[in-house]
């Protein structure tokens, strides 16, 4: 297996996280996103790549001023248990460190490896009363999902709600 490398997501990549993304859309473990959703959010995109195929994304969504979600991270089949989630969770750190966030949240099914990238299973009440009034205004479905709102549990269930202080 060749090496790979991790960088931000151009405009060109976005074909091909649609494409990892698909598969775990049918499998009903990731939600769809449409094209446009995804040229939107370029920029909080890291790609992996190796030998100019794609090989792995994640993207950084930020929801407060101190709190950023893991968002759409996936890992070619071929190449999981290589590094490639951890070193994308990693720049997808730095890069909210970059921003200054202080905590990163998640909804997944992996429970174990972020577990093991020192996130923890959450509860609700994690903001105060003023940014939850806040956070509620917004029509992202990914702060709904951080909420714990009713009206995304059908798209959520079997998932952990996760969080990481930085």
């Amino acid at each position: 297996m060749s090496a790979f490398t991790v960088r931000p997501a151009t405009t060109a990549d976005v074909r091909g996280i649609h494409a990892l993304l698909e598969p775990y859309v049918q499998r009903r473990i990731l939600l769809g996103k449409d094209l446009v959703v995804l040229f939107e959010s370029t920029q909080q995109f890291l790609v992996a790549e190796a030998d100019g195929e794609l090989v792995g994304c994640g993207a950084l969504h930020v929801m407060w001023e101190d709190l950023g979600e893991v968002r759409t991270l996936i890992v070619a089949d071929d190449w999981l248990h290589h590094g490639v989630g951890r070193a994308i969770v990693e720049g997808l750190e730095d890069d909210a460190r970059t921003l200054g966030l202080s905590r990163l949240f998640c909804l997944t099914f992996e429970v174990d490896f972020f577990t093991a990238r020192g996130f923890e299973p959450i509860g609700e009440q994690v903001v105060d009363p003023d940014v939850y009034s806040q956070l509620i205004r917004s029509p992202d479905e990914g702060v709904a999902e951080f909420l714990d709102l009713a009206h995304v549990k059908p798209n959520t269930l079997g998932n952990t709600r996760m969080l990481k202080k930085l």
